[in-house]
């Protein structure tokens, strides 16, 4: 076997070298163009962003100006601890984790300063031994709470700042006899930089979690909509016109039968918008107490239809379509069942962006009730047990499918009246002259 050539090395590492400029120049301008999306995306990261550090900024003007420093001394890089912390994108989750740390900070300092007292009243020898033990109880009892489902879900950091503050300031006071001084200035500067970051998010081109929230549980309902409409044309291969066509090429409609995704993975991202919104103060259309557990449940029957709509995109791609004769005699029906849920579910969306009550969904959801009443009688008529078996399950089953998400359509619609009910929605003006709808014609070759 020949032995590698030395001149080559040298040359593939000189390559190597001189290329590195090019690579570099190349891995920085994908950064800049993905930051460049990102701020277009969203300006407010961008301004968020500037908010954070001019929070910095502020309180570490207790280590620049002496008179302050004098005061806080090292206590002071709490302060910027606190902000770097507790500043989030959103108010909601900025004063949940600025009035956690506040509340834990407090607490935790005030039975740290009790546990060290009692621990020096027991003497020298003593001492030591309760401070462990009450460190070990308090840890150990706190960690615990932390499993408790409500306090997981709205006061995990505040449990955590508990534990840390009350260890630190018990351990510390074993060592240093000025623990209630120490215990002033870290409640001071944590009250100081929460104070900041609270002030600084409400005031300064906030960004509300309820509105966040409200904005993406109407955004589930478009996408749940679009969904519908696309999937009977596609399923059915039909236009507006009633012509018979190809949609598999149309990124557009591609891109409202991928849509259901988006809703599928929103449990978290709604948890955690509600958990927050429950924080803010009353603001815009959305007081202190608003009902936000109804945006959950709303949240949860739209999975519920998405779980559904993976199933039907599930359909358009599978090799067993059955038969085109027992397609062509529910399509009428699924058609009709299909687009009347799609305009509960946008008119739903609407109603919840301009808090205005209609009974326009209410009108589409019963007629889709006459609908599946028929689908219902079609497919339980004795004329399918003539046809064969396997022809038949792949139609039955988009027809209950869409029997399902009709269900759940409903369930929905009677989430968004009691929403509008508890939250005084505006009545929609009913003397307007109806526009006229456009709908979907299949015809069957």
């Amino acid at each position: 076997m020949a032995s590698p050539n030395p001149n080559q090395e040298k040359e593939g590492v000189v390559d190597r070298v001189m290329a590195l400029p090019k690579v570099v120049k190349e891995k920085v301008l994908d950064i800049c163009r993905l930051a460049k999306e990102i701020a277009q995306d969203d300006p407010r990261k961008v301004i968020h962003s500037l908010k954070v550090g001019l929070s910095i900024s502020m309180v570490s003007l207790f280590y620049y100006y002496q008179p302050l420093y004098d005061n806080f001394g090292l206590s002071a890089m709490w302060a910027v601890m606190t902000v770097v912390v507790v500043f989030e994108y959103t108010v909601g989750a900025t004063l949940g984790k600025g009035l956690n740390r506040t509340v834990a900070t407090f607490g935790a300092g005030a039975l740290g300063i009790g546990a060290h007292h009692l621990a020096c009243l027991s003497g020298a020898t003593a001492e030591p031994i309760l401070i462990g033990a009450f460190v070990f109880a308090l840890a150990a009892i706190a960690s615990f709470i932390r499993f408790f489902p409500k306090v997981k879900a709205r006061y995990d950091y505040g449990m955590l700042i508990f534990i840390l503050t009350f260890s630190l300031i018990s351990v510390s006071g074993f060592r240093d006899d000025e623990v209630l001084e120490m215990a002033h200035q870290r409640l001071s500067t944590i009250v100081i930089g929460g104070s900041a970051c609270v002030v600084i998010s409400i005031f300064i081109c906030p960004v509300w979690a309820g509105e966040e929230f409200h904005h993406s549980t109407i955004n589930k309902l478009e996408i749940l909509g679009d969904f519908l409409e696309a999937f009977v044309c596609e399923y059915f291969k039909i236009s507006k016109e009633g012509e018979f066509e190809d949609n598999k090429g149309d990124s557009k409609g591609k891109s409202f039968l991928e849509g259901y995704k988006k809703v599928l993975n929103s449990k978290s991202s709604d948890d955690s918008l509600a958990n927050f919104a429950r924080w803010e103060p009353g603001h815009g259309k959305f007081k202190f107490r608003h009902p936000w557990n109804l945006y959950l449940q709303i949240g949860a029957f739209s999975r519920q239809c998405a779980y559904r709509m993976e199933a039907l995109h599930a359909h358009l791609s599978s090799d067993i379509q059955g038969s085109p004769e027992i397609r062509c005699t529910i399509q009428d029906l699924c058609l009709k069942m299909s687009l009347e849920s799609s305009k509960t579910l946008k008119e739903l969306g609407s109603s919840m962006k301009t808090m205005t009550w209609s009974s326009s969904p209410n009108k589409h959801i019963a007629n889709t009730k006459v609908v599946v009443k028929s689908l219902k009688s079609l497919l339980q008529s004795s004329s399918w047990k003539e046809i064969d078996i396997l022809s038949l399950i792949p139609v039955v089953t988009v027809a209950s499918l869409l029997i399902d998400i009709v269900e759940f359509t409903e369930k929905i619609a009677d989430s968004v009246n009691d929403l509008a009910t508890l939250t005084h929605f505006h009545i929609e003006n009913t003397n307007k002259s109806p526009k006229p709808s456009q709908s979907l014609h299949c015809e069957c070759v």
